[in-house]
């Protein structure tokens, strides 16, 4: 039954003061705590768990994503809040930088401190 439970992500970093500023001054999460194994962050119902791992290697891939309501918005916000986003050569809005699926769903990108690659989308 783990459709009733809420969601814990995993996500890695070398910085735990970089981590912090980012997850909790860029993207709004809440801080819960810090001890020896994890930073922990509130987003919504669900946690984030960012683990320090020395001298680890970002994977290629999205690693931690949000489904959004309204994409443009999202992006404009993250934004103003100083967040880069990705250009990838098949993005289609070159000013927004966000991606349009043949389905239609619609996806932007962008890495924390530590290059993990997270990503918002609006779906269908």
């Amino acid at each position: 039954m783990l459709e009733s439970g809420n969601m814990v992500g995993f996500v890695a970093t070398n910085d735990y003061e970089g981590a912090r500023a980012f997850y909790e001054g860029k993207l709004g999460f809440q801080f819960v705590s810090l001890d020896q194994w994890a930073l922990v962050m509130s987003t919504g119902r669900n946690m984030i768990r960012i683990v320090k791992i020395k001298g680890f290697t970002p994977a290629q891939y999205t690693v931690l994503g949000w489904e959004v309501e309204n994409i443009e918005a999202m992006v404009a916000w993250l934004r103003e809040r100083g967040v880069a986003f990705e250009e990838y050569p098949f993005i289609q809005d070159r000013e927004l930088l966000i991606w349009t699926a043949p389905t239609g769903d619609k996806i932007a990108w962008f890495k924390d401190p530590d290059g993990n690659v997270l990503s918002v989308s609006q779906h269908k």
